[in-house]
């Protein structure tokens, strides 16, 4: 049995990582979890799964646990997600990072310290902090399993090939909710119409990071460091029906794709049990049924985040860290009323033109320019 951690549980990929844990219940033990402040949501899970450590974003909201269930050990804030990532056990752990945001990278650094390998969904470890991970990863001998789709999708067209025969990875785009509206129709786009996903069911943040592509220059940015591949040799690619995840062109031109239903809990379970295949009790692809297949050019011009994503991430150092902060924390503004669709972007490239890159980092510097960019945004738009 796997001992499963699992962090950011209240979330989107959280509660469905549980869909798959309830349905294999003598293959997963839920030993630790952490949520932000979803509290009426947690009690259901420890309910449901009685994890032995639980942690929530603020005190209080433990202090409200603790009376409830005496038996769990608990911790809060950042101190709370690292003490669940290395939470102790005599059994195989493995930690699911699936935390929205920055916060999701000191959990990452400390459980991998802790020789645990991660399951990964979330970009920002990679996106702010890849360049320093990597050297983590072979230090401790442990691994990152990626549970994106488009990353899970190339990390099995790559099985059994040599990575020194990829010509270029193929990372696939459903547009997200605005695909078929040109720029001049989107500066009065409501919020209600920027989470209205046409194919996923995923968290606001990364929903508005799918409708500006964001998301997609993350994930560019993500693949380069998991798979050692240069930026000249990743390619994003509308896709708007979301069947093949990604794909993989090798020297030989010859191109291996993933296809599947645009079901989250497909790439999670592939990562629980990986490198294993088992039975997934989810909605098969029908091909019968598909019809076609149709592709498009990702334009810059349409998406500029996508190309100021991809430019920082070229860039390296500290410019990743200003990209993704400043989204964050304009994505936040966008989601509280305080700013329109059109403005995320222009608060990113002014925060990308204003402030200093440095190549020279380490996690201090990363963890206090996240926190700069932050304090700068939020409080000259708010």
């Amino acid at each position: 049995m796997m001992n499963l951690i699992i962090l950011g549980v209240t979330g989107s990929i959280g509660t469905q990582t549980l869909d798959i844990v309830r349905n294999n219940p003598r293959d997963f033990k839920v030993l630790a979890v952490s949520g932000n402040r979803n509290v009426n949501k947690m009690k259901e899970i420890v309910d449901e799964f009685n994890p032995s450590f639980v942690s929530m974003g603020t005190k209080n909201l433990i202090d409200e646990l603790k009376t409830i269930y005496p038996r769990c050990n608990y911790g809060f804030g950042i101190d709370g997600l690292v003490e669940a990532a290395i939470y102790p056990s005599n059994e195989e752990v493995l930690v699911i990072n699936s935390v929205v945001g920055s916060v999701g990278l000191i959990p990452t650094v400390e459980a991998i310290k802790a020789s645990r390998n991660v399951a990964l969904a979330n970009k920002e470890t990679l996106v702010i902090g890849g360049e320093l991970i990597k050297p983590l990863l072979n230090k401790y001998n442990v691994s990152l399993i990626p549970i994106d789709s488009e990353h899970s999708a190339i990390m099995q067209c790559l099985n059994g090939e040599s990575s020194s025969q990829i010509e270029k990875l193929i990372i696939t785009a459903s547009g997200g909710s605005f695909r078929d509206k040109d720029r001049s129709e989107l500066k009065n786009v409501t919020l209600k119409d920027a989470l209205s996903h046409p194919n996923w069911s995923m968290g606001a943040k990364i929903t508005i990071d799918s409708a500006t592509m964001m998301n997609k220059g993350l994930e560019v940015i993500e693949a380069h460091y998991l798979f050692d591949v240069g930026y000249e040799k990743i390619e994003t690619i509308m896709h708007k029906e979301s069947i093949i995840h990604s794909m993989v062109m090798f020297k030989d031109s010859s191109i291996i794709a993933h296809l599947g239903s645009p079901d989250m809990r497909i790439p999670i379970n592939y990562a629980l049990y990986y490198p294993k295949r088992t039975p997934f009790a989810g909605e098969k692809l029908d091909f019968k049924k598909l019809g076609s297949l149709n592709f498009e050019e990702l334009s810059y011009d349409r998406y500029p985040l996508l190309k100021m994503a991809i430019d920082a991430g070229k860039e390296k150092g500290l410019k990743p860290t200003i990209l993704n902060a400043a989204n964050e924390a304009a994505v936040s503004l966008f989601l509280n009323g305080k700013i329109t669709f059109l403005e995320i972007e222009e608060i990113v490239k002014h925060c990308l033109d204003n402030f200093e890159n440095d190549l020279n980092i380490d996690l201090n510097k990363v963890l206090e320019k996240d926190l700069q960019v932050k304090d700068y945004v939020l409080s000259k738009y708010s």
